[in-house]
């Protein structure tokens, strides 16, 4: 399936659907708490991968995460950043700021960033487990990137798609995209008309019985 298509359709979807039809397909992707880290809108893209550890040594090292910045060269990526740890930052507004520059859609981070106004000033979406004052510098470093990573015991390969929102974040295998897409899509259909059924006065108790739901795994099968 093209990319830009697949982007633009999963944009027109919520995590909730999307975590549904992995649901219903079987397969892992939903995390929990990595959550927007201010008010900021949904992303939708491609992951660039990097994996963070702790800093070993004193030696003076490139700062984490510029190398992947600086090699980005589209408009689809998001930065997913792994290796987090406790109270430490893995992000904050000076990368925010070159990110921008280079027009990746925003970060999610398995761990905490700091400087979180930075980023809202800017408008860059930062999605993870939570924010901090205390710096990266001299306690983490980068060791691979365009790598598989786990992400909220996800894990989560270079190309995969990316959907986060106020309710978190969700991670598709790039093999699996068009089948997600087609049954999120129906789920989706089916949903907004369960809404509009309870609504018009049926009730609720009939509406979201479990049949109704076996329903579209029929569909999904056929």
């Amino acid at each position: 399936m093209n990319a830009t298509n697949a982007l633009n359709r999963l944009s027109a979807l919520d995590t909730n659907t999307v975590s549904d039809a992995l649901d219903f397909l079987g397969l892992p992707g939903a995390t929990v708490g990595l959550r927007p880290l201010w008010n900021c809108p949904t992303i939708v893209g491609r992951a660039s991968t990097v994996q963070l550890a702790p800093k070993q040594d004193a030696n003076p090292t490139v700062h984490l995460i510029t190398p992947v910045v600086a090699g980005i060269d589209t408009d689809d990526r998001v930065l997913v950043i792994a290796g987090g740890v406790e109270g430490i930052s893995s992000w904050g507004d000076i990368l925010a700021n070159a990110a921008r520059q280079k027009g990746i859609r925003g970060s999610v981070i398995d761990g905490f960033s700091r400087d979180i106004k930075g980023s809202a000033e800017i408008g860059y979406p930062v999605y993870g487990r939570g924010v901090t004052m205390i710096s990266a510098r001299n306690r983490l470093v980068q060791v691979d990137s365009g790598c598989k990573v786990r992400m909220g015991g996800v894990e989560v390969n270079e190309d995969d798609y990316v959907i986060a929102d106020e309710c978190g974040t969700v991670f598709v295998p790039a093999e699996v995209i068009e089948a997600v897409l087609e049954l999120a899509e129906r789920i989706d259909r089916r949903q907004a008309g369960m809404v509009e059924a309870v609504r018009a006065g049926r009730s609720v108790e009939s509406v979201m019985h479990d049949s109704q739901f076996e329903a579209i795994k029929a569909e999904a099968g056929a």
